[in-house]
């Protein structure tokens, strides 16, 4: 678990990858705690050492096989309500399953935003209707599905959506898919989108 505390009045809980708190988590979250937020990234493995990515298959049969989406969201769900006692907002932000996971999260009454990076599984959730301000980010293309259909049915919904140049991962300076211009970009929307609700 990553823990960084500012004595911010407003805290962003991070929701890792099916990887778990690598390098590019302990990255994100220190960027963001540079811009006055208090950080919270909970360990969902169940284990400490996170998986390396030539290990991918094995990641994402462990996150299936022993966490599961519906479980995962409701342990982010728990730290939500252990935070809006103690903060004044409460945002979330996944990345890939941790942006399903987030998606999953969005309806609680609680929120007051969230960001998912390339959250492929949102796609199989469709009737959720965020109640918080939320903001989306797909890559070009995916290998799994068409990311033009899956935002064109997402449309209805009251939620910003932006499409990035680069592949799932471009945000991630440790991955081959990183992509340094979607990353600044995509960093730069997040940021102003947290900046702007919490002076709302």
């Amino acid at each position: 678990m990553i823990n960084i505390l500012n004595k911010s009045d407003s805290v962003i809980i991070v929701v890792h990858e099916i990887y778990g708190i690598n390098k590019h988590m302990e990255h994100v979250c220190q960027r963001l705690s540079e811009n006055h937020f208090d950080i919270i990234c909970p360990n969902l493995l169940g284990q400490e050492a996170p998986y390396d990515y030539s290990q991918e298959e094995a990641a994402y049969r462990h996150f299936v096989g022993n966490i599961g989406f519906m479980n995962a969201s409701e342990k982010i769900k728990n730290v939500i309500l252990d935070c809006k006692d103690k903060y004044k907002k409460v945002y979330l932000l996944g990345f890939s399953i941790g942006a399903t996971i987030a998606w999953l999260c969005s309806e609680e009454e609680c929120l007051d935003g969230m960001v998912g990076y390339y959250g492929s599984r949102i796609r199989n959730y469709t009737d959720i209707n965020p109640k918080c301000p939320t903001m989306l980010f797909f890559p070009e293309t995916e290998p799994s599905f068409n990311v033009d259909d899956l935002i064109s049915c997402l449309d209805e919904k009251k939620i910003e959506i932006r499409k990035f140049n680069g592949q799932h991962g471009f945000s991630d300076p440790y991955s081959p898919k990183y992509d340094v211009k979607s990353a600044q970009q995509s960093f730069r929307f997040m940021v102003d989108f947290y900046l702007k609700l919490k002076y709302e």
